[in-house]
């Protein structure tokens, strides 16, 4: 079995990390500069930073935010939220970004997912696909940070987006977000079965047993989690802890 991932999530609105449930109820988590080097330092394997704000309101990604907070990183830091063209893209790789996540304006323009891959390397195109189960086996994909439906199959966007040279899925299950109920292991295996890039699962975080669980039945490559680490209900190293005693293979800080 490959090492797989941990990452830490900041949701980052006006310049502060926030986290709710199923993208509602907001609550103030910290500063996101403190927040991802106290993550770093506790040994996450990645950050992501997203402006969770920044389509809604129809603006760019807050680059001093982000380049605050890349300074402080020694590990790879994926940025999202509110990159609509190539050159936004390019913004932020300059304010220290290796990877950035797009998603509304991915189903806008897919030519985009190529572009940035074309020109930064298909590792640094990251789509993030947050999805809402519509059936028993069928899952929506929405927009600006949940607002609006599109109409779109989960699947069957995922299979384009790699298509279009996406390096990596990062799926959130909107109905397992902020929830701490676990992660939505059968919309993770559905896309990890069916992609041959990596699927980051997110969404329901809430112990060990749910990343074992997504995982093992989820198949998921990486796992991400925001509450539970910015508010010290579990630490990433007694989280490795148990994931490696379940015989997951964990990458450890040098």
């Amino acid at each position: 079995m490959l090492t797989k991932r941990i990452i830490a999530c900041l949701d980052v609105k006006d310049g502060r990390v926030v986290k709710g449930v199923q993208f509602a109820g907001l609550r103030d988590a910290g500063d996101p500069a403190e927040l991802a080097l106290a993550h770093a330092e506790a040994g996450a394997d990645e950050i992501v930073f997203l402006d969770i704000a920044a389509t809604h309101e129809n603006r760019a990604t807050l680059l001093a935010t982000v380049r605050k907070t890349a300074q402080q990183l020694f590990i790879p830091f994926t940025v999202g939220g509110g990159i609509r063209t190539l050159a936004e893209a390019g913004a932020v790789f300059d304010a220290g970004a290796d990877k950035v996540s797009i998603n509304s304006a991915a189903l806008h323009d897919p030519a985009m997912i190529t572009q940035i891959a074309e020109r930064f390397g298909s590792q640094a195109a990251v789509v993030a696909i947050d999805a809402k189960r519509a059936s028993t086996n069928t899952y929506e994909v929405f927009v600006s940070g949940g607002r609006t439906a599109t109409g779109r199959d989960a699947l069957e966007w995922a299979r384009e987006a790699e298509s279009r040279g996406a390096g990596e899925i990062l799926l959130t299950s909107m109905d397992r977000d902020g929830t701490a109920a676990g992660f939505e292991c059968e919309l993770t295996s559905l896309l990890s079965t069916a992609l041959q890039i990596p699927v980051i699962a997110s969404g329901g975080a809430g112990n060990a047993a749910h990343f074992i669980e997504v995982f093992r039945r989820g198949r998921a490559d990486a796992a991400l989690a925001a509450s539970i680490l910015h508010f010290g209900q579990i630490s990433i190293a007694s989280l490795k802890q148990s994931l490696q005693a379940a015989g997951i293979p964990m990458r450890w800080p040098c």
